[in-house]
């Protein structure tokens, strides 16, 4: 089976459909599909893991180093700077040199910037090698997808990337209860550590089952202006989404940087127009299937990131879990998402993308209005429910958009498409995090003064009343060393109630932004152009 380019990407009408040129028969281990899916699963499994696992470790990080507060902030801004603005290059390298020389080294780069950090004495040096951790995770992601699509034929893409996702999803949520045990019982170290064993797994794994593949049309050279458009534009996009929360969305800063990223990105289209082999070909967006799994996987990271943001803070400081125990109480939202993966890319398979898509949004927008219903004292079985309605609505839409962004998209292509994927879902769940930051500050700062008034709390100056905010926002009681514990408990009512009205806000935006995703998941068809090249081994 070959596969056919349908989309003019060139932009010229009489390119050739693209194909894989003639590729090594697969025999034994090396290139079997489902070998390769255990193997890229192993090295995902190791970034997914690791882009919440850290998030544990941070207050430890911060004491045994000394860090302050911005500080340690970079530890998680650093990574995500670093594995946003370099996605799609990444892509295009892989579709250049080839999906298993890209893999295989964001696997040794990746394992080997988590094993220095472990060693790192300064914060300056963890900061560092998190940069070099999101470079190589960056090479990594699209690679992987890029595997996936050459070695899979169609009928058979859609379970793979429902595990491909069922792997994400667990590590993913994972992360925190894993983090949790090795920092308390174990060390900050070890958090870093354990991706070194992990990584040398997937390296031999990668070595002895993966095959090349190679499309017969793949780029021969570099648009480096391109590429140098394109990061500067994500990366000004990214920097206003991060320094939001602290400059304030009326700041000029916040503006100036979203303004040169608009900039950036209309001098990157112009420039695609012009140039023999673009970075993106324009073309692919010609694809309204295509487009709209893009746009569709933003706004997925919208409602789940952000709305999950606060989840967490609703566990720890409302309900005062620790972080295991709150790790714990998000099993039903992971156990769906790994039962639900699977099963969505069966039903994708057989129903097409479009149902289970707008099924899959429609189920996420009941699951957010329902979690701002939450309260202080809401019990662990009716938030289970809620979480666990979220992975099953996550589910289909985690499988689905892939498939449709990747499989939309010509072979040659494959690792650009797995970079818009995953860019897509990292600007999506940066736009979550910082929009609907805002909401819940916002929210904040009306409600609370009206609230410690009413609670007949003594009168705060300005400044305590910003530090107290600031403070509510996380779902913290701003109780000072001494206060006695009638006004304490007082305060801590104010507070927690506080924070609720914010995030019940918070996720009823996330649920409007879900609701919008319904409508796009209806212009979602399945991948005209998944498949793989005749060579691979039976499935």
């Amino acid at each position: 089976m070959t596969s056919q380019t349908t989309i003019d990407t060139a932009g010229s009408g009489d390119r050739a459909p693209a194909a894989l040129p003639e590729q090594p028969p697969a025999s034994g281990l090396r290139g079997h599909p489902w070998f390769t899916l255990i193997t890229v699963a192993v090295g995902v499994m190791m970034v997914a893991l690791d882009g919440t696992i850290v998030a544990i470790a941070n207050p430890a990080i911060q004491k045994d180093l000394g860090a302050t507060f911005a500080q340690v902030q970079w530890i998680t801004n650093g990574y995500f700077l670093a594995l946003a603005v370099s996605l799609i290059t990444a892509g295009k390298l892989g579709d250049r040199f080839g999906h298993r020389q890209t893999f295989l080294i964001g696997v040794v780069g990746f394992a080997a910037a988590s094993g220095a950090i472990g060693l790192s004495d300064s914060i300056g040096l963890v900061v560092t090698f998190r940069v070099f951790q999101g470079l190589f995770g960056a090479l990594l992601m699209p690679a992987a997808l890029g595997l996936l699509r050459a070695t899979f034929p169609a009928e058979k893409l859609n379970m793979a990337i429902g595990i491909w996702g069922m792997v994400i999803g667990a590590s993913t949520a994972g992360g925190p209860i894993l983090g949790g045990v090795l920092v308390q019982h174990v060390s900050w170290q070890s958090v870093f550590f354990i991706n070194v064993p992990v990584g040398a797994t997937a390296l031999i794994l990668g070595v002895v089952m993966l095959l090349d593949h190679r499309a017969e049309n793949a780029p021969r050279s570099f648009d480096l202006p391109g590429i140098a458009l394109l990061s500067g534009a994500m990366f000004c996009l990214v920097w206003a989404l991060i320094k939001a929360p602290s400059w304030g969305w009326g700041d000029g800063r916040t503006w100036t940087f979203i303004a040169a990223s608009v900039l950036g990105f209309a001098l990157f289209s112009f420039w695609e127009t012009r140039v023999k082999e673009p970075l993106i070909p324009l073309g692919l967006f010609r694809s309204v299937p295509l487009s709209a799994g893009v746009v569709l996987m933003v706004l997925m990271a919208i409602a789940f990131m952000g709305g999950l943001f606060f989840v967490t803070f609703y566990l720890q400081n409302v309900h005062g879990m620790d972080p295991v125990d709150a790790g714990l109480h998000l099993l039903p939202l992971t156990g769906m998402m790994i039962v639900g993966s699977p099963l969505a890319g069966a039903a994708i398979t057989k129903l097409g993308p479009r149902i289970p898509l707008a099924g899959g949004m429609a189920a996420t927008a009941i699951a957010m209005y329902g979690m701002s219903t939450l309260k202080a004292d809401t019990g662990s079985a009716l938030m289970s429910l809620w979480f666990a309605l979220l992975g099953l609505g996550l589910a289909p839409v985690m499988v689905g958009a892939t498939e449709v962004i990747v499989g939309n998209a010509p072979m040659e292509l494959s690792g650009v498409a797995g970079g818009l994927q995953q860019a897509a879902m990292q600007i999506g769940g940066s736009l979550g995090t910082a929009v609907l930051g805002a909401v819940m500050a916002s929210k904040v700062d009306s409600d609370l003064p009206g609230n410690w008034a009413g609670a007949g709390l003594p009168k705060l100056t300005d400044a305590q009343l910003a530090q107290a905010s600031e403070a509510v926002q996380v779902g913290v009681a701003p109780v000072a060393k001494g206060t006695p514990a009638e006004i304490a408990a007082k305060i801590s009512d104010v507070a927690h109630d506080t924070f609720i009205s914010g995030m019940s806000l918070a996720s009823l935006v996330a649920a409007g932004v879900a609701a919008v995703a319904i409508l796009v998941a209806l212009f979602t068809k399945r991948g005209v152009n998944a498949g793989a090249d005749a060579g691979v081994g039976h499935i």
